[in-house]
């Protein structure tokens, strides 16, 4: 790896971080993995007295999907 910038020292006793970084952004590359990963499950907590009548995320999943049949589809 060729780097031609010269590093500039500094007296930074604390070991922080420098106050400015140049990075070159010209050379990303997209993450090949992202879409391997799978999208993790939303956690929702639900209150108690919600919780007493829906006891299983299907029963929550199948009120919110009859709800969500109910309502109208705006027009594009």
């Amino acid at each position: 790896m060729n780097n031609q910038q010269a590093f500039k020292s500094t007296n930074n006793t604390d070991g922080d971080l420098l106050p400015e970084y140049e990075f070159n952004y010209s050379k990303a590359k997209p993450n090949r993995f992202a879409s391997q990963e799978k999208k993790a499950p939303v956690t929702v907590t639900l209150d108690s007295d919600v919780a007493e009548v829906f006891q299983t995320s299907e029963a929550v999943n199948n009120a919110l999907r009859a709800l969500l049949s109910a309502i109208p589809k705006p027009k594009r």
